[in-house]
């Protein structure tokens, strides 16, 4: 079997391609994959570095900006995705896949709409509860849809026949994640109860500065911290800390602070709570897990989309939520300390979040595959 993947731009569009590619793989190693993404994107380098064949697309993305700068830059984008539906349709023609799957990002709409012209069955995934401009201008063109939040179903107006609920495929790459003595790595005692705290990989100002200010009072608690401040953040939030005199001998067994961890559903698995922002590649991991936590929206994303994904769970008690706006210290620490210091809500919310987990995503995406080969309904 032949599979064209497509899609780019974050790690929220990528990482579940791979998860899914990666399952598929597992289960028949003769499939061959091609992955079409932008020629600047974090996709160029990390999907060869997994080992897939890579295509580079140019192609630009277009600004909300109704200035005439603005207009002049779409103007060059629908003329680059007209370019590149004519390279894309070059691409499906010589590779020849049994079917394209795009998981979001501007990258997936010339080569999905590309495929689809050529009678090539596709499928999109939309990975958030608000859906994509991509995807729902591809929504009329491919042959099925699918989808990591309930709420997205209403966004794709007459296309509900194409639709299907599989969850995001990161979240069964991770599901068979244990806990684990991983905490050791970090001077953390694996026994003791935890709160990992992280705001992406990039790390998030408001975060980190609400954390530094707690920091006196997490080194007296009966549970411990995992900090992660992102790489760019860590030397000044270390500063500080070494500078209040927070990480002195005596009591630094009680919190430990890092700029970056690799694999980060590991810790989750072996953590209490965790403290993050809500983008959808990072709840399909908690809630594939059970992982109790505080959600953070980011603030600066399209059409609030962080926000929303938060509250599909805190509507089903998986999760709490502060708004970047209404954080502080204050409320971030009394929010942990209600957690961390509540064994039994801690496990409520836990299995309200595995209720909302789908640990067989990718399964459940392969599924849509062999039913649109053999011409079955979805």
């Amino acid at each position: 079997m032949k599979i064209l993947v497509t899609g780019g731009g974050t790690g929220g569009h990528i990482y579940p391609a791979l998860a899914l590619m990666n399952r598929m793989k597992e289960l028949d190693g003769e499939t061959e994959f091609l992955y079409v993404g932008t020629h600047r994107g974090l996709e160029s380098t990390i999907v060869p570095d997994q080992g897939y064949a890579f295509e580079p697309l140019k192609v630009e993305g277009f600004k909300r900006d109704m200035s005439i700068k603005g207009i002049l830059y779409n103007l060059n984008t629908v003329k680059l995705f007209l370019s590149s539906v004519f390279k894309a349709k070059a691409i499906v023609r010589k590779f020849q896949p049994d079917i394209v799957i795009g998981t979001g990002g501007y990258v997936s709409a010339p080569v999905c709409y590309a495929a689809a012209k050529l009678k090539v069955p596709t499928i999109i995934h939309e990975q958030n509860s608000v859906v994509g401009l991509t995807n729902k201008f591809l929504s009329r063109y491919v042959s099925a849809i699918a989808v990591c939040f309930e709420e997205a179903r209403e966004q794709f107006g007459k296309y509900q026949h194409k639709i299907v609920y599989t969850g995001n495929p990161r979240a069964q790459e991770v599901s068979g994640y244990k806990e684990t003595d991983v905490l050791k790595k970090y001077n953390l005692n694996p026994k003791k109860p935890t709160v990992l705290i992280f705001g992406g990989s990039r790390g998030a100002l408001k975060i980190n500065e609400a954390v530094l200010k707690m920091g006196d009072k997490l080194m007296e608690k009966s549970y411990q911290t995992l900090f992660i401040t992102g790489k760019q953040h860590y030397a000044s939030i270390k500063e500080k800390f070494d500078k209040d005199k927070l990480m002195n001998k005596d009591r630094n067994n009680n919190l430990a602070i890092v700029p970056y961890i690799n694999e980060l559903p590991q810790v989750f698995a072996s953590v209490s709570l965790v403290v993050s922002r809500s983008g959808a590649t990072t709840l399909a991991e908690l809630t594939s897990l059970g992982i109790p936590s505080i959600l953070i929206p980011s603030p600066n994303v399209t059409e609030d989309h962080q926000t929303k994904n938060a509250q599909s769970l805190v509507d089903k008690n998986a999760a709490l939520m502060i708004r970047e706006s209404e954080l502080n210290e204050d409320i971030l620490m009394n929010k942990i300390d209600f957690l961390m210091n509540n064994a039994v809500e801690r496990i409520k919310m836990s299995q309200a979040s595995k209720e909302l987990g789908k640990p067989n995503a990718s399964d459940l995406i392969i599924n849509i595959i062999l039913k649109l080969l053999k011409n079955e309904s979805l």
